[in-house]
């Protein structure tokens, strides 16, 4: 079960929904949704971080639209997703998700560090919020914005680990190998894991996406790098 706690922002409260582990304290995970939201998926996620002993948020970014909400079934499904997406100001969204970060750090439910976890375009936004607000570890699942922020890639001080499918149709392998050699180059730990056959978002359930044997070593390996930089208990 998970219940709302809001973050403070100039213009509003961000809405942000929150799951404690069965102990109620753990290490922080914040977990920033792809192009559809907290959608289904991405809270059934974070319910499995949290059984794995994390305190979890994740943020409602697109609380400034209003109630967003998108058909899985629809023809025009992943369209109405992009769509949402464009209309976010990607600024003010990384000052939203640095701000839930901080929140997260002084929760009182927290002890021990802070991870992210972003998928597509969450993946992009957290690269983007580790570079100017370090989390302990970051975990980024293909993430969308990531060829145009390469240059961020020294100033991701913290262990990271990306998951990348090779039959990607918005990323050719050849942009694929291009982002690995950038994140791997800067010295820090990285761990970069491509998956033969799966395509993008191969880790959400929907039939449009899903690839079973990309998804589950991908979660193994992901619990695996958060249990030695953020373990539990």
């Amino acid at each position: 079960m998970s219940d709302l706690v809001h973050v403070l922002r100039a213009d509003g409260a961000l809405p942000v929904e929150r799951w404690l582990p069965p102990s109620g304290t753990g290490p922080g995970l914040l977990v920033i949704q792809e192009i559809f939201g907290v959608s289904g998926y991405i809270r059934q996620r974070c319910a499995d971080f949290a059984a794995a002993g994390y305190v979890v948020y994740a943020p409602e970014l697109y609380f400034r639209q209003g109630k967003l909400e998108f058909d899985s079934t629809s023809a025009s499904y992943v369209q109405e997703g992009i769509a949402a997406s464009q209309q976010l100001d990607w600024d003010q969204t990384a000052a939203d998700v640095s701000a839930t970060l901080d929140a997260l750090r002084t929760s009182p439910e927290v002890t021990g560090g802070v991870g992210m976890v972003g998928y597509c375009f969450g993946g992009g936004m957290a690269f983007q919020v580790a570079a100017r607000n370090t989390p302990d570890a970051l975990v980024c699942y293909y993430g969308s914005a990531l060829p145009g922020l390469l240059a961020l890639a020294p100033k991701i001080t913290c262990p990271s680990q990306h998951h990348w499918g090779l039959a990607d149709t918005f990323f050719s392998r050849d942009v694929v190998e291009t982002i690995e050699q950038a994140v791997t180059a800067t010295g820090h730990e990285v761990e970069f894991f491509t998956y033969e056959g799966a395509g993008h978002a191969f880790d959400n359930p929907n039939p449009l996406f899903y690839d079973e044997a990309a998804s589950e070593p991908a979660r193994e390996r992901t619990m695996e790098f958060l249990g030695r930089h953020l373990p539990v208990g």
